[in-house]
């Protein structure tokens, strides 16, 4: 699979990587239900397809799919990059609280690694700039980590062109981590310009619009999800976004047919096309669903297809 330079650092990444966001199971921001048996099966089958990097969080599923993800990867011979991130605590009653204080990124760095059961985080990232009074705080202490070798670089997901040119001051950004997809074009204004700018790589999550985009979402399927599944109170999973949504995977279905791919595999590549992406985190449930995803790595659109879906 094509690899591109992770920005700044000195990472070869697959041009997709793993999103284990759903992974983690039922919690507050949780997909619905998950078998760990399914997951790790997951994990495994993409790597052997050839992709190179997962992308987790502590607090997808409090914890519980950084330990699926090590599960999965404990004993391989050649493990993947593993790119995590700081910035939730949560007490017994799983109730989850931002917090960028040095010694809580510290901590959660230990915890992270024990999870995960590798010595170093290849990836390191504040998740969100909450409070955001705090980030810089957070920044040096993931510089220091770094300086321990603790984490190989630093990353920053959901921030401000102005926040990151505060942290600029104390570390190089080596990565950023926005949401884009055909419906979420929101970071080709400033945030795109400012990466390709200052040579920070860019891993975009949801490039399938959290499923929406896949050809497989009908307002009957959002309808029957469980109250579980955060999307069904989304407001691109419901009206009035919902019916133009449905209009762009209409497109997005004609140009996968000219092509013998998925739609998923055409929104994935159509992130991939912008020269400041350097990865698309798709995010995958079972082995089937890699095996529908895996040619977005590599499917180049023409100026036909591109014609197309930004008509609708």
């Amino acid at each position: 699979m094509e690899l591109a330079r992770l920005g700044n650092s000195d990472l070869e990444i697959t041009r997709i990587g793993l999103g284990a966001w759903a992974m983690g199971g039922k919690w507050q921001w949780g997909w619905g239900a998950q078998q760990d048996e399914d997951s790790i099966a997951t994990i495994q089958h993409a790597l052997s397809l050839g992709i190179n990097w997962i992308d987790t969080a502590p607090v997808y599923g409090l914890g519980h799919s950084e330990k699926v993800v090590g599960k999965a990867i404990k004993g391989l011979a050649q493990k993947p990059l593993i790119f995590s991130k700081c910035g939730f605590n949560w007490d017994a009653k799983s109730n989850i609280e931002p917090c960028l204080k040095a010694a809580s990124v510290k901590k959660e760095v230990e915890n992270s690694l024990k999870r995960l059961q590798v010595e170093t985080i290849d990836l390191y990232q504040i998740h969100w700039p909450n409070p955001a009074e705090d980030i810089e705080e957070a920044w040096q202490a993931m510089a220091e980590l770094k300086q321990q070798g603790k984490i190989r670089y630093l990353g920053v997901s959901n921030h401000t062109v102005e926040q990151m040119q505060s942290l600029q001051k104390i570390a190089p950004i080596n990565c950023m981590q926005p949401p884009y997809s055909l419906i979420n074009r929101d970071c080709e204004t400033e945030l795109l310009p400012y990466c390709q700018q200052h040579n920070a790589g860019v891993i975009c999550y949801s490039p399938m619009g959290s499923g929406l985009l896949t050809g497989k979402m009908t307002a009957e399927r959002i309808a029957a999800m469980g109250d579980d599944d955060w999307r069904k109170k989304a407001d691109d999973f419901n009206e009035p976004k919902l019916s133009h949504n449905l209009k762009i995977v209409a497109a997005l279905l004609q140009v996968a047919e000219r092509h013998q791919v998925s739609a998923a595999e055409v929104a994935i590549a159509w992130t991939l096309k912008h020269p400041a992406i350097t990865g698309a985190i798709v995010g995958m449930r079972s082995p089937e669903q890699a095996n529908g995803v895996i040619k977005g790595a590599s499917l180049k659109l023409d100026e036909q297809d591109i014609a197309l879906i930004e008509s609708v």
